[in-house]
């Protein structure tokens, strides 16, 4: 008898990140909680000694795992260990080290290679950027080492949280050169991008889109800086042009101290700290970072390794468990949309031969 395609759990596989940080206990304290099997089938990549290991430092922890050497022996229910490496590890909790920067690695390549291969979405626990770094691996960031594999020039960081979705023009860059990256087609480009993934992986139909200055005051009317009125104020009326809809630029301290961030579905900041500096005030516990513009779904909590807390049964799961929440959740829009744009009858005409191409008719 054939599987339900419908009844099949959707395979999480989860980067185990650098195993001395808090991953593990976050990964183990998620799926403490039962219900989590409700929504995802969870493989972690990494090592079940270790997994052992943190469980020990977790009170009264009862979470079993499975064992496995494949994808394919996955199973509902259970928290599956897929086990990269069979040697034994040496723990150095809150210690950085080239080997976990290593395994680190291994474990990210591993779940990336299985991404429509038995697993479906993924989520990346802490990697510290500085250890990782070798030959196989030379980015920034997680961000931008996947977008090197689906999606180059697309990428879009998304924070989202309880609050608000903010994405930054410019991500892990200086910040001396910011100024001298922003331009009016980047602009354009990340606001289709923010657009484009609120409508599809967070099923807004149509959403508003908030863009903050770069400047203090948003340049003041060009008395503290040119580029809102040379950059960003072009970008955003060619923008609504195109049927986005953009508002601002907002001077930023005003724009969250005021609240006036909920009245907008995305927000799009000029640079990183810009962005995530109030969303992290604001939704530490529930933040996630999402990465869109790619083919695959990626999500991570919005923490580091927390080296300073690593094993003291101190780690808060919130984040890692709304990443894991939000990965399945865009999943599934996403393929809610594909059907949707499949279906002649969702805007009550019945066209013949072809799709109905809902970009369009919204303009209408």
């Amino acid at each position: 008898m054939e599987e339900n395609n419908k009844d099949k759990k959707i395979r999480v596989g989860i980067s185990h990140g650098d195993y001395n940080g808090i991953g593990y206990e976050t990964i183990l304290k998620t799926f403490q909680d039962e219900r989590m099997f409700d929504f995802c089938t969870p493989i972690v990549y990494g090592s079940s000694k270790l997994a052992s290991y943190y469980k020990n430092t977790i009170s009264n922890s009862k979470i079993s795992f499975n064992n496995i050497k494949s994808v394919n022996q996955a199973v509902d229910g259970k928290l599956n260990i897929l086990n990269i490496v069979q040697e034994d590890i040496k723990v150095e909790a809150g210690v950085s080290t080239k080997a976990a920067g290593l395994l680190a690695f291994e474990s990210l390549e591993a779940v990336t290679q299985d991404l429509g291969h038995g697993i479906d979405v993924m989520v990346t626990a802490p990697i510290n950027k500085d250890n990782i770094q070798s030959e196989d691996f030379n980015f920034p960031g997680h961000t931008e080492y996947l977008a090197e594999k689906f999606g180059k020039d697309n990428e879009l960081m998304i924070l989202s949280g309880e609050t608000m979705n903010i994405a930054v023009v410019t991500g892990h860059i200086p910040l001396k050169d910011v100024a001298t990256t922003i331009t009016k087609e980047l602009i354009l480009k990340k606001l289709d991008i923010l657009r484009n993934s609120l409508k599809v992986d967070f099923g807004i139909l149509k959403p508003r889109i908030a863009v903050l200055g770069m400047n203090p005051h948003a340049g003041d009317n060009g008395l503290l800086g040119k580029e809102e009125l040379e950059i960003i104020i072009p970008a955003i009326e060619e923008a609504k042009e195109k049927a986005v809809l953009a508002f601002g630029p907002f001077p930023s301290d005003g724009f969250f101290g005021s609240k006036d961030y909920t009245k907008f579905d995305g927000i799009l900041a000029m640079y990183h700290d810009q962005g995530l500096l109030p969303f992290k005030a604001l939704n530490f516990e529930s933040g996630v970072n999402y990465t869109a513009g790619l083919s695959i779904v990626r999500t991570s909590p919005d923490h580091g390794t927390g080296y300073n807390i690593t094993g003291k049964n101190l780690a808060d799961p919130s984040s890692f468990r709304a990443a894991v929440l939000l990965a399945v959740d865009v999943f599934n829009k996403r393929n809610n949309h594909k059907t949707l744009t499949k279906n002649p009858l969702r805007f009550g005409k019945i066209q013949q031969g072809k799709d109905v191409n809902v970009d369009e008719l919204e303009k209408h």
